[in-house]
């Protein structure tokens, strides 16, 4: 069993342009190389919006040498970006937004969503590229839930949607460019279960909603996250109450990492050079 290393839940929240209350629950700048191949983690919401004719969001900004993840539990979101990739995602879908040598993209609440209001309910991680993809073509991929496989756990602990890697034998639909696991578990109130993890690789453990106690003891809530050593190939836990959560895995990728802004790189100079392409148009531009 994978030791725990860190419990933390998340404090205060800040806005990301009008559109995304969040709390971030980590980020490389917090927590450095432990988390690689992750960089940052944000949970938006839940949040009430209420109707409106005026579009919310996060106008348009660049992106250059990792990858963003956006899964919606709950309301839209409308993505574009300057390769001609976007599209709609809504409760259940993921959209997986490669920038890699670099875009720009906006990211607003869906047309009929800013129009009908109601509840927004998601989270955006940034996962980093190794160095030889950095230099890459940006790429979208538009994952919609019927997609997802969704594997049972052992009698009536609950379900693994499996977004990324392998589970069970199952494997995601996400096209990555390192080892990675992204699991959506939901659990059932009284269960316990073991998931099984690739030795080696960062395990992180993240509950939206509910509350899980781990066999070591620690109780993990709300918008609380647990961190595991990279020995051993399983993790458990007993879910006290029906919970909402996701699994994070990956293997580490032992690169230096520089980032600045919307821009993460393997050197301050690479960072410098990100800087000149936006500001020079070489990372294209949005087409009304």
């Amino acid at each position: 069993m994978k030791k725990v290393l860190t419990i933390e839940h998340a404090g205060h929240g800040h806005w990301v342009g009008d559109g995304f209350p969040v709390r971030t629950i980590f980020s490389h700048h917090s927590h450095g190389q432990r988390i690689s191949p992750f960089l940052l983690l944000d949970y938006a919401g839940p949040a009430e919006f209420p109707p409106s004719d005026t579009p919310r969001g996060v106008e348009e900004h660049p992106h250059k040498g990792f990858e963003t993840v956006t899964i919606v539990y709950s309301g839209e979101v409308e993505h574009r970006d300057s390769t001609g990739g976007g599209g709609l995602i809504g409760q259940g879908d993921v959209q997986w937004m490669t920038a890699a040598s670099g875009l720009v993209h906006e990211e607003m609440h869906g047309r009929d969503f800013t129009k009908r209001g109601g509840t927004l309910e998601m989270v955006q991680l940034w996962v980093n590229l190794p160095a030889k993809h950095k230099k890459g073509p940006p790429h979208y991929q538009s994952i919609q839930a019927a997609q997802i496989p969704v594997v049972p756990l052992p009698g009536t602990a609950g379900i693994v949607r499996v977004i990324a890697g392998s589970f069970g034998g199952t494997n995601g639909p996400a096209h990555t460019f390192s080892p990675v696991n992204l699991w959506d578990v939901r659990l059932n109130a009284g269960q316990l279960s073991e998931l099984a993890v690739p030795k080696g690789h960062t395990t992180l453990l993240f509950v939206l909603s509910g509350r899980i106690e781990l066999v070591s003891g620690e109780s993990l809530g709300n918008a609380g996250l647990a961190s595991f050593d990279q020995g051993d190939d399983s993790i458990a836990f007993k879910a006290v109450e029906d919970t909402k959560m996701l699994v994070l895995g990956g293997e580490p990728i032992n690169e230096p990492v520089v980032a600045q802004g919307p821009f993460v790189m393997n050197s301050q100079a690479e960072i410098q050079q990100a800087i000149k392409d936006y500001q020079s148009g070489r990372m294209g531009q949005l087409v009304s």
